[in-house]
């Protein structure tokens, strides 16, 4: 508790620091567009600064442009010439002369074009900060590249910032208080980085990402998959062309790594290229769990440590050569994954809970060493054309192969072992020295066709097809201590799944009303086949209807309200639906089901966005619902009644497994606050709150609570251009359909300046967690004759540096296809899921 007055007291004392009669008027408005050079996007909230030609010292109107670099000012002045200057952080300032003359109305300066600053004026104060919030009415963006935090943080934690996404302590990951979203890079989703989301984001250095939308209200031309919504990560140099180069590297005493970025422009053929490499050391954690049977009377203790270490790596190739003015061929590789290793060792206690003198009833040592590797490849080719009537209207043609390879060898063994006489033949059964290898793909092909046109100016109509081919296998070989082929534990499963869709939607614009309805048909066809229990192979078709639609009015240029209805479907992943039965550890015994169906959510929001120079509001409720969630359930049972299982003794033990049993229903609010309390300063709060209720009537399980997630802080920048940044989290313990989690609270402090010409290089040095070495996660499980509590210990304390370089020049936007393939249509679970080859 001192160490959180103390961390709250440095945060208000680092945010207290901050802080004649005119004759023959002519009414005249002017008007323009201010523009990047680079990006050609509009430069939004950029401070307009009005004077007489000559006289500087005198401001006549001050004002700012709107999300989209707009201005349009009424004056009343003399007639003259006047001076109008546009200004925004880090770019040149836009000076033009204008003449008022009697009797004109209007005066239209155009397009105006912004560049980056090439030098630092002493005694300049930069007079405007850009929003790093934007909402659309079916998005909200966060701009990564222009906040400082970006230089110092992976992308995992910068996701910690953006509205409507949490991301507690144990770094799980929720989008609209869903664990259900997809991941998105460019526009197009990556199975991987779904499946894997924090293995992927905690590895990638945030200086390679422009900004992150959160999609809230997915169309009918995305895929029905996602409950929580859509997370797409547009990374830095999209769509700029010319010649640059970024190098960057960083070490941290959990492990370091180096990246680099390219793009090169020649004629109508435009190439870009990036790749990242990490390697992580983690330090050694402590993990306990006490196991409470009451019915037998007896608890099991277990004590672990383990000790991992891993590397990961990222990178992507992007081309484009536009064959003449209407047509555009864009190809892509993609590549994310990598390795890691883990040893383990446990000792493993069960006493007789009831006892006077806790009599121990078997004990044993445990010592265990893991490898795996991870990797999602994937390959792209677009096709666009458009007509030579209407630049809105496109016709786009998408091809996409990806491949999910994934592979896990373990070995396990176990000593000292010690029982009773009643528990000796148990421990001779389940107690057997093994190893297994595993391995797992999900290769796909998507055909996909889109089509959208303008009607009438105030009408879009889009409409679209896809066809996908998937097929999934996993294979896991288990041998005992003498290398001996274990039939009985060993599986090979095979999921193909092919998915039929096709999509109509609607969109609206008058003066300040927007609005977005759609309708999409998905039909599922899924074969199961198992190699050596064809007995088991299995059809299941489905066909869902998935309507939508979102509405949104524009009160004044910096605010609107928006709200929309979605229905979400989730289908359960190979990591889900993998049998694979894991009686690693014999007292607790899990598994996947292949019977499982997708899951159905309805979900309806209202948000509130306000948006100005100096202070950004987003607010959001959201009421949610399903009736056939996919849960993770874990009952005492009868080791004889899990099928499958070899040598089964009789005793109890815990058996988990997936079932369409969850019956939930969840309210919440999401708040986002930034203030930019001077042109050096911001201070930010993003905070959710939800109330949960989860039911399962089948295993007679219930529960419900509230979750908290709060995460704030300020920048400053100091003389000499320092940039620093503090930020503090707070996360209430998590509600499960079982039991709860733990809160978790933390802190980051970081520093970063840049240096040379247009700043190309910038240092930075980071910490957190500095006054705590160690976090404890705790989590309770309850069912029908136990309970369970683990304690997880790990190092919390972080400090490190980074350092990146820049060459070269950009000078415009390179074309790339309006529409790709978006494959967001599967539930990941990650390597975790039904115990499948862990």
């Amino acid at each position: 508790m001192k160490t959180k007055l103390l961390l709250f007291a440095l945060l208000l004392t680092f945010c207290a620091g901050i802080s004649a009669q005119q004759p023959s008027l002519t009414s005249t408005t002017v008007k323009g567009i201010l523009l990047d050079s680079l990006t050609q996007e509009g430069e939004l909230y950029a401070t307009i600064r009005i004077v007489k030609k000559g006289v500087p010292a005198k401001v006549l109107k001050m004002a700012v442009t709107d999300v989209k670099g707009k201005f349009q000012e009424r004056l009343k002045l003399p007639a003259g010439t006047y001076t109008l200057s546009l200004s925004s952080i880090g770019k040149k300032m836009v000076v033009r002369d204008f003449v008022v003359k009697a009797g004109v109305k209007e005066v239209d300066l155009g397009t105006l074009y912004s560049a980056e600053a090439t030098n630092e004026l002493k005694g300049v104060e930069i007079v405007a900060q850009k929003p790093l919030v934007k909402a659309d009415i079916d998005k909200i963006e966060y701009n990564v590249q222009d906040d400082p935090d970006s230089q110092t943080n992976t992308v995992l934690e910068m996701l910690r910032k953006v509205p409507l996404v949490t991301v507690d302590g144990e770094d799980n990951i929720k989008v609209n208080g869903s664990s259900s979203f997809k991941i998105h890079v460019n526009g197009k989703p990556d199975n991987m980085m779904s499946n894997n989301p924090v293995d992927v984001l905690k590895s990638m250095p945030a200086n390679t990402i422009k900004h992150i939308e959160v999609i809230t209200n997915p169309g009918a031309k995305y895929d029905a998959e996602g409950i929580g919504g859509i997370l797409n990560i547009v990374t830095i140099g999209r769509g700029f062309e010319g010649y640059t180069a970024t190098f960057s590297g960083n070490g941290s005493n959990s492990g370091g790594g180096g990246s680099a970025y390219a793009t090169i422009k020649k004629n109508k053929l435009t190439l870009s290229g990036r790749y990242g490499f990490n390697l992580s050391d983690q330090p050694k954690s402590h993990n306990s769990g006490l196991q409470e049977n009451f019915d037998a009377g007896t608890e099991i203790n277990n004590q672990n440590t383990n000790k991992s270490n891993g590397s990961f790596q990222n990178g992507s190739l992007e081309g484009s050569y536009e064959i003449d003015t209407l047509q555009l061929i864009s190809v892509g590789f993609g590549l994310y994954g990598g390795s890691n290793d883990n040893t383990s060792e446990g000792l493993c206690t069960m006493r007789a809970a009831n006892s006077l003198t806790q009599e121990v009833l078997y004990a044993y040592r445990s010592h265990g060493e893991n490898s795996g590797s991870w990797y999602s490849i994937r390959g792209n080719l677009d096709y666009q054309r458009t007509s030579s009537k209407n630049k809105d209207r496109l016709f786009t043609l998408s091809y996409r192969i990806n491949t999910s390879p994934s592979t896990s060898d373990s070995k396990y063994g176990y000593t000292d072992r010690t029982a009773a006489d009643d528990w000796k033949e148990y421990l001779e059964t389940v107690l057997l020295n093994q190893r297994s290898d595993g391995k797992e793909n999900s290769a796909e092909h998507t055909f996909q066709a889109d089509y959208t046109t303008p009607v009438a100016k105030i009408h879009t109509l889009e409409t679209g097809v896809k066809y996908i081919i998937r097929n999934n296998h996993s294979d896991n070989n288990r041998y005992d201590d003498k290398d001996v082929y274990d039939v009985y534990r060993s599986s090979h499963y095979k999921h193909l799944n092919d998915i039929l869709a096709a999509y109509v939607g609607y969109g609206l614009k008058i003066k300040k009303f927007s609005g977005k309805a759609g309708l999409r048909f998905e039909r599922t066809m899924q074969d199961v086949k198992y190699a050596d229990k064809p007995e088991r192979n299995f059809s299941a078709n489905f066909n869902d209807l998935v309507p939508s639609a979102s509405f949104g009015f524009k009160i004044t240029d910096t605010s609107n309200v928006r709200a929309g209805y979605d229905m979400r479907i989730w289908r359960p992943s190979i990591w889900y639906l993998n049998p694979y039965l894991n009686d690693t550890y014999p007292s607790s015994i899990s598994q996947g089901n292949p019977d499982l169906v997708s899951e159905k959510s309805h979900a309806i929001n209202v948000s509130y966005s306000n948006f100005t120079r100096n202070f950004n509001l987003n607010l959001s409720l959201r009421y949610a619902f399903n009736n056939n969630g996919i849960e993770r359930v874990t009952s005492l049972v009868d080791d004889r009644t899990i099928a499958g299982l070899k040598n089964p003794t009789g005793k109890e033990v815990l058996y988990a497994t997936y079932q369409n049993i969850g019956k939930g229903s969840s309210a919440g609010l999401s708040a986002h606050v930034n203030w930019n309390a001077s042109p050096k300063t911001r201070i930010y709060v993003n905070l959710s709150t939800d109330y949960q209720q989860l039911k399962s009537p089948a295993q007679q399980l219930e529960n419900s609570g509230w979750d908290f997630f709060v995460y704030g802080g300020a920048q400053q920048t100091l003389p000499l251009d320092i940039r620093i940044s503090l930020n503090i989290m707070y996360q209430s313990p998590n509600v499960t359909l079982q039991g709860k989690g733990s809160e978790y609270f933390g802190y980051n402090l970081s520093l970063n300046k840049s240096f040379l010409k247009e700043k190309r290089l910038t240092l930075s040095a980071f910490a957190g967690n500095f006054f705590q070495k160690n976090y404890t996660y705790r989590n309770t499980t309850e069912g029908v004759g136990f309970r369970t509590h683990s304690e997880s210990n790990y190092t919390s304390r972080r400090f490190g540096m980074s350092i990146s370089y820049r060459i070269g020049e950009l000078k415009a936007s390179v074309k790339k296809a309006a529409r790709s393939i978006s494959n967001d249509d599967v539930k990941g679970g990650g390597g975790s899921g039904g115990g499948g080859g862990e």
